[in-house]
């Protein structure tokens, strides 16, 4: 029998609201490609059928092709340089006029700086030299990173989290834990030994904890059940190879103090490796280069991806300590495009902008001010359960009863919709958060209309409740 998901698990294709809204704001030549978009693409949620049709991207704005302006604070995380950055586009045009394409039994310069470079990166993050693998996308970078855990480890086995996303690849989905992703698969068995517990969520305690009057978990209550349920997990089976984890998950929720050391020290002393997903929260997202930054945890493998390509080519990577090169008999990552030169210098035009643009930076300085100004409706608008974040990684928990925390997935819907009206393009997660992710060159101004701007649909549907 299939499963179907339900629909706080992912934007839904054919919900009223959105029908409404594509009847209100797009002209008929939209509508067309839509239409013609259906017939030509296997439909699948959250991305067939679309909801608009767009015509440009430039910086933090997107255009549909009825002229149609929004603010992107969604953009799949690949638009951390913003779109089309004039450096990005010209290091790849230059790319293109020299030397388009590597057979992978050549090396190309371009991959090896590039190699060098987020080593670097990775030492300056773990203490450890790091050696690289690049793919076409993140999904196959998790894949590289489970293989390689497993015949570093001789072990099989791996322990994520419910809830988590990793790619939609079968091993990718089988670590994750989004029934959305996972549902699809149940003609079959997914990749044996992929074993879940459940993940930080202080909010919405999965252990049944509760935080203080400002949102805070009680450590000194909860002792870090989390992070204890993980090392139980390790400890009764013995032979994991890996935990793999988003070190801020993406819904989001960033992890109680102490959560990650904790894990950490678990792995270390049962020979796990620890396996960090920054694919959505890497290259400065959080207000440092690497999510894990604020924990003070240096995981084994790192896997980078989406804003890579810096929003215009598909490109990942898996950086590992450099002690793991131990899988050199085997194909990893044996991929037609894995020294590809022109991914490559969008990669590298990348990581200069967000250095010589100082993205990190401005992240946290962002960032710090949007949660201050989000704490502020939180006060005035009794949708907000919660606010959370880092960066310019932006949640917002709406609730229709804060005390009981029943989440308001209708209610975030209607803001959703109200927004989009306006101009601004958000997503929402679990059904119930708007979560808020524009590029790292998103300015004080820009963030404070964006914030007017969900400031006013929150308090519209507040009205209508």
């Amino acid at each position: 029998m299939r499963t179907e998901p339900t629909p706080s698990e992912g934007d839904v294709n054919h919900s009223p609201l959105r029908s409404q809204w594509q009847s209100q704001h797009l002209d008929p030549g939209t509508r067309d490609l839509l239409a013609r978009d259906s017939a030509a693409f296997l439909h699948q949620s959250v991305s067939t059928p679309c909801l608009s049709a767009i015509a440009k991207a430039q910086g933090i704005w997107i255009e549909d092709t009825g002229g149609r302006r929004y603010m992107d604070f969604h953009g799949n995380n690949v638009h951390h340089v913003g779109y089309a950055h004039p450096h990005v586009i010209a290091a790849i045009k230059a790319q293109l006029d020299t030397l388009t394409f590597a057979p992978r039994r050549f090396a190309s310069e371009r991959a090896v700086e590039l190699a060098e470079k987020l080593s670097a990166r990775f030492h300056s993050l773990t203490g450890h030299a790091g050696k690289v693998l690049f793919t076409t996308g993140g999904s196959d970078a998790v894949e590289v990173a489970i293989k390689l855990a497993r015949i570093a480890t001789g072990r099989f086995k791996t322990l994520s989290f419910w809830d988590s996303f990793h790619g939609a690849g079968f091993g990718a989905s089988s670590v994750g834990g989004e029934s959305l992703f996972r549902s699809g698969h149940a003609v079959g068995p997914l990749l044996p030994g992929s074993e879940h517990v459940a993940p930080f969520g202080c909010y919405r305690c999965p252990y049944g904890h509760a935080v203080d009057d400002g949102g805070q978990p009680r450590i000194d209550q909860c002792q870090l059940a989390c992070a204890r349920m993980v090392r139980y997990v390790l400890e009764r089976e013995g032979d994991v190879a890996a935990v793999i984890a988003e070190p801020a998950r993406a819904v989001p929720f960033i992890p109680p103090p102490g959560y990650w050391q904790a894990v950490r020290a678990a792995c270390h002393a049962h020979g796990t490796l620890l396996i960090f997903d920054e694919i959505p929260t890497g290259l400065g997202k959080t207000g440092r280069f690497f999510a894990a930054e604020h924990d003070g945890a240096a995981p084994d493998i790192v896997v980078l991806g989406k804003a890579l390509g810096g929003g215009v080519l598909p490109m990942a990577a898996c950086i590992a300590r450099a002690e793991l090169d131990v899988a050199g008999a085997f194909a990893l990552g044996h991929y037609t495009h894995e020294k590809n030169p022109v991914t490559s210098a969008a990669a590298l035009a990348t990581l200069e902008v967000i250095e010589r643009e100082q993205l990190v930076e401005n992240a946290a300085q962002v960032g710090a001010y949007a949660l201050e100004r989000l704490q502020d409706m939180k006060q005035r608008h009794a949708l907000i359960g919660d606010v959370r974040g880092r960066g310019l990684l932006l949640g917002l928990d709406l609730v229709s009863d804060r005390q009981a925390k029943t989440p308001a997935a209708a209610a975030a819907e209607r803001v959703l919709y109200a927004a989009l009206a306006r101009g601004l393009s958000f997503k929402t997660t679990m059904g119930n958060v708007l979560t808020l992710t524009p590029p790292l060159i998103t300015t004080r101004k820009q963030m404070g209309q964006a914030l007017d701007i969900l400031d006013e649909c929150l308090a519209e549907v507040g009205r209508e409740d």
